[in-house]
């Protein structure tokens, strides 16, 4: 897809020049420069986009709004699943709107600010494994006079509430809700004992004085999208790790490592340092580097120890899109959310096999970057010493992201969740913004010009890409490229942040986040963006959630999200019937009082929605 017809840019001028260079004859079917104008699947598929026949798609669009609800077609209904703070186990206290709850009452009770989840069914048993990203400090703190932590019980409270939660949940009379006491509800905490696999393990920048052989880090923390394993294990994936850290000594050096992965002295307002000193940098200067990482957990052994894979290396994780090639060994893709930062892919040395044991598959394998070309072709890089100029793999997985710039990688607009056509060999990854690009380079000093990717100067609505590996083989060392969607507004804008073609008045969103596929290959786009509905934002309303035809291209809005939330964190029930979404952080900035209404506290909550008719969703 590029940019609407009459516009004069150096991406359009890009892109023609790719169709002309190359008449798009694959698999025996010719992609015409028309088609591709029009909006074509990628170029390695080459099918042109056609009308749709999907019955789904056929639902009437939601409006934009900017009611503090949640807002779904017409002939579909939902229901609140669980919020921050309700109990998972009996002797856990309901959630108390006037104090919002101790550090106690937090750590038998769901997490703050959901994200990523997938759900789990073995032996009739529905697991849900949910990532609690992070914490409002005004809405967990809103009952003290500063709204930050004045208490070491209040740090702890904070500190309880940005994990992981597993629980096993049922559904009665059509609603989904918490099973209390199961034997596989679990906490997965910052204080959580772990094992770290891969190159990493025993290197000098991962050893601490309580962990001499760098082996055994503790804890995971603001967690944000998530993946799930062949063999049934979930993917957590750590982001923005680095918030927590701070220094005693407001004069300690930050190194160019550590500045890379944007550690700083000053506490950010969440003290952990005041409970536990590994969270001092100038105490600990090596703790940081043990963060960072995609963490397997087994959702149906509460008594199994999470593993830290480096070999997927260390970044700010957005998810985890894991798929099997031909040969059955395991791809994941992964994106970097740092404005100016890299895509990657890992593929592992062994194969799966579902008759044996797959749990050392993601400790060894190969990591790549990605580069892409202006001519609609990309490649993967291997990060290795020879490559990157480091000394070992493990410090390629420990500085991920000075081995991408090493090698000369791709800056792109901060590349979130990821997701796999599973109709196809298809790949897509939002690019949610990035207000830096054409202006400022990334932290690394990796420059940022305008390209085929990244075709705007400070863009701030994002877009949409997707690829194809060469000979439909993701362990391939190249692929084609093209845009799926451009998001923009053609009611204030012309041209390239108008957005695409099949960007209209109906359908407008921008800062494209949550991304996934549903079993018939429709692809679901979820938002955390400008909610302001005013100026550049006009007629957008609330964060939402919009499904798309990847044939046709055609964009529908499914769901807008109450006041101030992101909508987030995407999976389905094991028959389909219930679409499981995250709300997250309504009211951030003081205006919803979302899920319960009245005066009561804001709570990020999952919902789940069916259809009137309790047929399957997507």
């Amino acid at each position: 897809m590029i940019p609407r017809s009459g516009e004069t840019t150096e991406f359009s001028h890009i892109s023609k020049t790719a169709i002309t260079r190359r008449q798009c004859v694959i698999n025996g079917i010719a992609l015409s420069a028309t088609a591709f104008l029009m909006g074509s699947t990628t170029l390695s598929s080459a099918v042109a986009r056609t009308p749709s026949n999907s019955n789904f798609l056929k639902f009437k669009s939601v409006p934009a709004n900017t009611s503090d609800d949640v807002s779904v077609p017409e002939g579909f209904n939902w229901h609140v699943v669980a919020s921050w703070g309700d109990p998972l186990w009996s002797k856990g206290e309901s959630f108390n709107h006037q104090t919002r709850g101790t550090a106690e009452s937090q750590a038998l009770a769901f997490g703050d600010n959901n994200d990523g989840m997938e759900f789990f069914t073995r032996d009739g048993r529905n697991i849900l494994a949910v990532n609690n990203e992070y914490t409002n400090l005004s809405i967990m703190y809103g009952n003290r006079q500063s709204n930050f932590p004045e208490t070491l019980d209040d740090i702890a409270k904070g500190k309880m509430a940005v994990d992981v939660t597993i629980m096993e949940i049922t559904e009665k009379n059509g609603n989904w809700s918490i099973v209390k006491d199961s034997h596989y509800n679990r906490r997965v905490t910052p204080e959580t004992h772990m094992q770290m696999t891969g190159p990493a393990v025993g290197h000098e920048l991962v050893q601490t004085s309580d962990d001499l052989k760098g082996a055994n880090p503790i804890g995971t923390w603001h967690n944000c999208g998530s993946g799930r394993t062949p063999w049934g294990t979930y993917l957590t994936c750590e982001e923005n790790f680095n918030r927590y850290f701070s220094s005693s000594d407001p004069k300690y050096k930050i190194t160019a490592p550590m500045q890379r992965y944007s550690i700083k002295t000053e506490d950010r307002g969440f003290g952990w340092k005041q409970l536990d000193e590994r969270f001092d940098i100038s105490k600990h200067p090596h703790e940081p580097n043990r963060f960072g990482y995609i963490v397997e957990i087994d959702p149906f052994d509460p008594s199994s120890v999470p593993r830290k894979h480096s070999a997927l290396g260390r970044l700010k994780h957005e998810n985890a899109a894991v798929v099997l090639n031909q040969t059955n060994h395991v791809v994941v893709y992964m994106g970097d959310d740092e404005r100016g930062e890299f895509i990657y892919r890992f593929i592992s040395n062994r194969t799966y096999d579902p008759n044996s044991d797959n749990s050392a598959l993601l400790a060894n394998g190969q990591l790549y970057v990605a580069k892409f070309y202006d001519n609609m072709r990309g490649k993967w890089i291997e990060l290795t010493p020879e490559s990157t100029g480091m000394a070992s793999q493990a410090e390629i997985c420990i500085h991920t992201r000075q081995a991408g710039s090493a090698v000369q990688a791709t800056t792109m607009d901060r590349p979130e969740w990821i997701a796999i056509n599973p109709t196809s060999t298809d790949v897509y990854c939002c690019l949610t913004n990035n207000k830096n690009r054409g202006k400022k380079p990334n932290a690394g000093g990796d420059e940022t010009p305008i390209n085929g990717p990244n075709p705007r100067l400070e863009n701030k609505y994002g877009q949409i890409i997707r690829w194809n590996p060469d000979n439909q083989d993701h362990t391939g060392s190249e692929f084609t490229w093209d845009l799926f969607a451009i998001a923009g507004n053609p009611i204030v804008h012309s041209g390239l942040n108008a957005g695409s073609d099949n960007i209209n008045e109906g359908n407008l969103f921008n800062s494209p986040d949550g991304l996934a596929f549903d079993s018939i290959g429709q692809v679901w786009i979820q938002t955390d963006g400008n909610y302001s509905n005013r100026g550049d934002y006009t007629g957008m309303g609330n964060n939402q959630m919009l499904v798309a035809d990847i044939s046709s291209g055609e964009l529908k809005r499914f769901l807008v999200g109450p006041r101030e939330c992101e909508v987030t964190g995407i999976t389905w029930s094991s028959d389909k019937k219930t679409l499981f979404v995250n709300i997250q952080h309504p009211g951030e900035k003081g205006h919803s009082n979302f899920p319960e209404g009245g005066e009561s506290v804001p709570r990020s909550s999952i919902v789940g929605i069916k259809r009137d008719d309790e047929q399957a969703i997507g």
